[in-house]
């Protein structure tokens, strides 16, 4: 048995050398020749390699081993992101609009209320003590588990909560009766605010963010809304406001035209009279009648409800709507000021010539009398 093993040992030696020789020698077109197969052992065969043994495969093994460390760090970091996006996409999923309207000048709550219980699909919600001149109302029956709510302030604005557009025509309609002075149809759709709000247990918090509401998921949420509401309600209001100022440029438009090109004006002194009062009263309406330039004293003691306004009142660019718009209101008072000069020049030289056309009527009496006594 010692000598077969002894004879197996000298044959297969020699040829075990004489291999490696080759490899050694001619690494590259072993290489390429057989390639084929390489792909599918565990050996790879470089110009360094001086032979086969188990160890080489130990240590591909081995080197194949290494990266797994960094794959599983890469797989945590990408358990992290992807906790992020659901939670982001958990704060959007569910998602309901909130839509704002002004349609008139003021709204009679009180008989919005009566009227509003007579119907039956409303009934009034308990609101603090310290807020007036606001109804808040909820829907009767429930479509889903998101409650319909509806915000009548009454400078003649109304914030909608998850309500659908044919609810929102009807509820429009059904407020006619109880506007004073009636916006034009044209101007309330052109004016109306809508926004996304939806539910987010991240920090526990609500809060406004890149043009979402997200609301806490915990608690009543019924001040947070208001607070929206509120903003909303200016915003749209600043709208009708804007777009009352466009129509009043549009008719004066054509007064400058007029005194560019044939140097004269066409309207008359009770016209400009009208202008005016039409000018001062939407100045009135935006810088004193109105909280466009100052925090309603609701948010004074609330600063967390303070900060939400402000926020929102951002987002929709109250403060610089409201800057641009008295800057022309400025240019409008200036022409019309301009306008009441020249008709206030014009009308005392007329009378000037009037005077001297009596003064020369008089002196031509006394001249008559003079030659002929």
């Amino acid at each position: 048995m010692l000598s077969l093993q002894l004879g197996i040992s000298r044959v297969i030696l020699p040829s075990v050398r004489n291999v490696s020789r080759l490899v050694s020698d001619r690494p590259q077109q072993i290489w390429l020749k057989y390639s084929c197969i390489s792909s599918l052992l565990p050996v790879r065969v470089s110009p360094c390699t001086k032979y086969f043994s188990v160890s080489s495969f130990r240590c591909q093994e081995n080197q194949e081993q290494k990266p797994k460390p960094s794959s599983t760090k890469k797989k945590s970091d990408r358990k992290r992101r992807t906790v992020i996006e659901d939670e982001h996409q958990s704060s959007s999923s569910p998602q309901w609009e909130v839509v704002a309207y002004s349609t008139a000048e003021e709204y009679d709550l009180m008989k919005l209320m009566q009227g509003l219980q007579q119907q039956g699909l409303y009934h009034p919600s308990s609101m603090s003590e310290d807020i007036h001149d606001v109804l808040h109302v909820s829907a009767r029956y429930q479509v889903d588990r998101e409650p319909r709510e509806i915000y009548f302030f009454r400078e003649g604005s109304v914030v909608f909560w998850n309500v659908s557009e044919l609810e929102r025509k009807n509820v429009l309609l059904f407020l006619k009766i109880y506007e004073d002075e009636s916006y034009d149809k044209d101007i309330v759709a052109e004016g109306n605010e809508k926004m996304v709000y939806a539910y987010t247990e991240v920090f526990n918090k609500t809060r406004l963010m890149n043009g979402r509401i997200l609301l806490n998921d915990e608690g009543s949420t019924d001040l947070e809304k208001y607070t929206f509401s509120n903003a909303l309600a200016l915003s749209v209001k600043l709208a009708t406001w804007e777009a009352s100022l466009e129509k009043y440029v549009d008719s004066i438009e054509f007064v400058v035209e007029d005194l560019k090109e044939v140097g004269r004006i066409q309207l008359s002194r009770s016209d400009v009279l009208k202008k005016q009062g039409e000018l001062f009263s939407l100045r009135h309406l935006i810088n004193l009648s109105s909280d466009l330039l100052d925090t309603p004293d609701f948010y004074w003691d609330r600063e967390n409800l303070e900060t939400l306004y402000h926020k929102t009142c951002n987002h929709l660019n109250i403060s610089k709507r409201t800057k641009v718009m008295n800057e022309k209101l400025n240019h409008c008072v200036e022409l019309v000021e301009l306008l009441s000069r020249q008709l206030t020049d014009a009308h005392h030289t007329r009378l000037e010539w009037m005077i001297i056309a009596l003064i020369t009527v008089e002196v031509g009496f006394e001249v008559v009398h003079l030659f002929h006594p």
